[in-house]
């Protein structure tokens, strides 16, 4: 009877094992690289070094001569499914002028108005020009002025020099004179001809602003 006994406890025994064995779960199998590398979003540029090229311009030729055309696919991948706002306006440009790619300008300058949306100045500033001048697009400087006027005040020099251009031949208000006289001012620049430029341009609006508003300025740019 004991023997029998034992004999019934221990297929119990066996019979609760087996079933948590099948009721526990596996553990979790470890990340495979490929796994990692869809996780994870490394940048095909340092975002800093692609907007140092895409303020030079130099955005286009990096792509096209010395990376020979072969990130593409990366490129295409970080502005339509990241939506990076660099990489959306590097994505654009090359759309736009067929760079690397088949020319699609409607679909290219769709990516750079999604850049500008997310404030890119360069977006800001390109669109503007291009409404400006007529490129790719119909003439429409009544929309130009804000894009290049709101990308100035993010602080890009290339359209503080512009808006300022602009201001003299006759787009925007005397009320915007102003504020770019102070952005001429306040400009650090090593580049000789830059100076003289920020120089001639802000003295330009100086003569269009009462005398008094003038010194007012200069007065706050001492503090």
């Amino acid at each position: 009877m004991k023997r029998l006994f034992g004999l019934l406890l221990l297929c119990l025994s066996l019979q609760v094992v087996a079933e948590e064995e099948i009721a526990a779960p596996e553990p979790p199998a470890a990340p495979t690289p490929s796994d990692i590398s869809e996780l994870q979003a490394v940048p095909l540029y340092e975002e800093y070094e692609l907007i140092e090229w895409i303020n030079a311009n130099r955005h286009l030729q990096q792509v096209r001569d010395r990376d020979q055309c072969q990130l593409v696919q990366d490129i295409e991948a970080r502005a339509e499914v990241l939506r990076l706002p660099a990489y959306q306006f590097l994505w654009g440009d090359m759309l736009a002028w067929g760079v690397c790619v088949p020319q699609q300008s409607r679909r290219g300058l769709g990516m750079m108005w999604k850049a500008a949306e997310q404030g890119l100045p360069a977006a800001l500033e390109q669109l503007g020009r291009y409404y400006y001048d007529g490129t790719l697009v119909q003439q429409n400087r009544e929309r130009a002025a804000p894009l290049m006027q709101e990308a100035a005040s993010l602080g890009l020099e290339k359209a503080q020099f512009i808006w300022a251009r602009w201001l003299l031949d006759g787009t925007g208000s005397p009320l915007d004179y102003p504020q770019a006289y102070l952005w001429l001012k306040q400009m650090v620049l090593a580049d000789k001809q830059l100076h003289q430029e920020a120089q001639r341009l802000s003295t330009a609006l100086a003569a269009r602003m009462p005398t008094s508003k003038v010194r007012e300025l200069d007065q706050r740019l001492l503090f």
